[in-house]
C-alpha cells in the first residue's frame, strides 16, 4: 500500500515517462504533440487516458453541459463508428449519458485493459503499449474526422 504522496508520486513518473517516450511521435499531421494532454481543438470533446491500481482506460469523452448537444455529438461520432473502428483496428464500448466520478454527466467511447496498475512498475510497459497505438490511431481518426464537429 502506497501513501498518497507516493500513490501521487508514481502517477507523475508513469505520465512523464509515457510523455518523453512518446515525444518524438509526431502527430498525423506531422505536428509535435502532447500526448498525455492531447487537446482535439473541440470544446466539450476530450480524448483521456487514465490508469489507476486495477485498470486501464483510453476514451473520448463528449462532456457538453447540454444533454441535447451532447448527444447530437455522440451521434456525430457514430456516424463515423465504422471510420474510427477501422482506424484503431478494433471495437470500442460506447455509453451515452453516464456519469463521472464528479456526478457530471458525460457521453464515452472507450477501451480499458485489466488487470494492470499503474503503481507496479512492471505494468508500465504494458501500459504504454496499451495507450500509444490508440492514442496515435485517436490522433489519424481526428486530422479527418475533427472539420465535421467545429461548431
Amino acid at each position: 500500500m502506497y501513501s498518497k504522496e507516493q500513490a501521487s508520486q508514481l502517477r507523475q513518473a508513469f505520465w512523464t515517462a509515457f510523455g518523453q517516450y512518446m515525444g518524438p511521435v509526431l502527430s498525423a499531421e506531422g505536428l509535435r504533440t502532447n500526448w498525455v494532454n492531447y487537446k482535439t481543438g473541440v470544446k466539450h470533446i476530450f480524448f483521456r487516458m487514465q490508469a489507476d491500481n486495477k485498470v486501464a482506460s483510453i476514451f473520448i469523452e463528449i462532456a457538453h453541459p447540454d444533454k441535447e448537444l451532447q448527444q447530437l455529438f455522440y451521434e456525430q461520432f457514430a456516424t463515423y463508428k465504422n471510420v474510427l473502428h477501422s482506424t484503431l483496428n478494433e471495437d470500442w464500448q460506447w455509453q451515452l449519458h453516464s456519469t463521472d466520478e464528479y456526478g457530471k454527466t458525460i457521453s464515452r467511447i472507450h477501451k480499458q485493459i485489466a488487470p494492470v496498475s499503474i503503481y507496479q512498475r512492471e505494468d508500465w510497459p504494458k501500459l504504454i503499449s496499451f495507450f500509444k497505438p490508440r492514442i496515435i490511431a485517436l490522433d489519424e481518426f481526428w486530422s479527418d474526422a475533427k472539420y465535421a464537429f467545429e461548431i
